[in-house]
């Protein structure tokens, strides 16, 4: 209804909802049917919520998906650039894309990480007087608008750069490289702290060395699960996920 009142030709998909079908094969958890969507109808744009529509995805006029962190970088920077971007600084969390940190870098904005979830991202803004951030997921908080996660205020604004800058969503994204990610997860009978367990610790110090700083690695427990998330990015794809599979499997030793 609001970008159809805006002037938008909108079509609608997966728009019947019957009390139980909420997030089921469709939204911002299942992308690939607003894919063959967009492409199908030579939309310029997709847009996709989660059920309570605190998130946003995007895929571009060829049906690529443009994630959380793409949408930071591309808002973020045109923030800064009209002096709307207070400290000239975004909040996301440790699992956002060590690429949104480059581009951010690359345009003088700098990158604080908080940990996973929109309640810590909105804490962190509060506590040091930042105005814009998010997840990778899709969460995006402008704070100068809403104090939360607000679905339709994310696509507002990225439709806005498209129509201000007449340019195509793919290449207003194109700027922003993301670095290969590879996520494990390893399932463990209890959950410790993993900085109390000096094998874990070194294969973690032996992964960096590896790198060297061409990537990131990131171990944490999941919040909600008993186990334990192994993230990895960088520049090769087949290092990573070599890596990945190593310190899993020191994990598996040590936990189990």
């Amino acid at each position: 209804w609001l970008l159809r009142e805006l002037g938008a030709e909108v079509i609608s998909i997966n728009d019947r909802p019957d009390g139980v079908n909420i997030n089921d094969g469709c939204g911002s958890t299942h992308m690939e049917v607003l894919q063959k969507a967009v492409v199908q109808h030579k939309a310029d744009v997709g847009i996709a919520h989660d059920g309570d529509a605190d998130r946003t995805l995007l895929c571009d006029e060829k049906g690529r998906i443009i994630d959380g962190d793409q949408i930071m970088g591309m808002c973020a920077v045109a923030m800064d650039a009209k002096g709307e971007l207070r400290k000239s600084t975004v909040v996301a969390t440790v699992m956002s894309n060590l690429g949104l940190e480059k581009y951010l870098e690359k345009n003088n904005i700098k990158l604080v990480r908080a940990n996973v979830g929109d309640r810590y991202v909105v804490e962190k803004m509060l506590e040091n007087n930042y105005n814009f951030g998010g997840e990778q997921s899709g969460h995006i908080i402008f704070l100068d608008y809403n104090s939360t996660g607000d679905g339709q205020i994310t696509a507002l604004q990225v439709l806005n750069l498209m129509k201000n800058r007449n340019i195509s969503l793919s290449r207003l994204a194109s700027p922003i490289k993301l670095f290969p990610q590879v996520l494990m997860n390893v399932e463990v009978e209890k959950k410790k702290d993993i900085r109390t367990v000096p094998a874990i610790l070194d294969a973690i110090r032996a992964a960096e060395q590896k790198l060297d700083g061409r990537g990131r690695v990131l171990v944490r427990p999941s919040g909600t699960e008993p186990k334990i998330r192994v993230m990895l990015e960088g520049d090769d794809i087949k290092l990573i996920s070599s890596i990945g599979r190593q310190i899993s499997k020191v994990i598996r030793e040590t936990m189990l």
